[in-house]
């Protein structure tokens, strides 16, 4: 059995725009990890990037099913001795929807090359309007 190698200059890239309203933050940053990597598409393989440009809109939406908002929180540490951060998803929602989605879709992406590389073609947004119509970005339906 061959493996398939396909040519990352060959490949196509398209822009889908997935709608986060009223839809849960971790099916949307399923989605939107998927398209990001290529696996839907026939020509996928794990050691190329051969994923699609996604649009996130109305993350401010999104919704966190039973107790996430109070319960669960965005843990960093800073470097420093005892510096251990954290913010509960509440605020988190309430201030900056935005870095809840990223961080939601970073934690679904590999941590390599190939992923941080397919994160920089993620786009977030709070509200319903975006700045990338130029590129003509098809709907996703999550």
């Amino acid at each position: 059995m061959s493996t398939t190698m396909p040519k990352v200059e060959t490949i196509e890239r398209k822009w889908y725009i997935l709608d986060a309203k009223g839809i849960p933050l971790g099916r949307t940053a399923t989605k939107a990890a998927t398209l990001l990597r290529g696996k839907h598409k026939p020509v996928f393989a794990p050691h190329c990037d051969c994923g699609d440009h996604v649009i996130i809109i109305n993350c401010a939406d999104a919704v966190l099913t039973g107790d996430k908002l109070k319960k669960k929180f965005h843990r960093w540490h800073t470097g420093w001795i005892g510096h251990l951060k954290e913010i509960s998803y509440e605020k988190l929602m309430a201030d900056k929807p935005e870095k809840a989605m990223m961080l939601a879709v970073n934690g679904m992406l590999p941590d390599t090359t190939i992923g941080r590389k397919s994160l920089t073609r993620l786009r977030v947004y709070r509200g319903s309007e975006h700045n990338n119509q130029a590129q003509k970005p098809e709907e996703y339906k999550v």
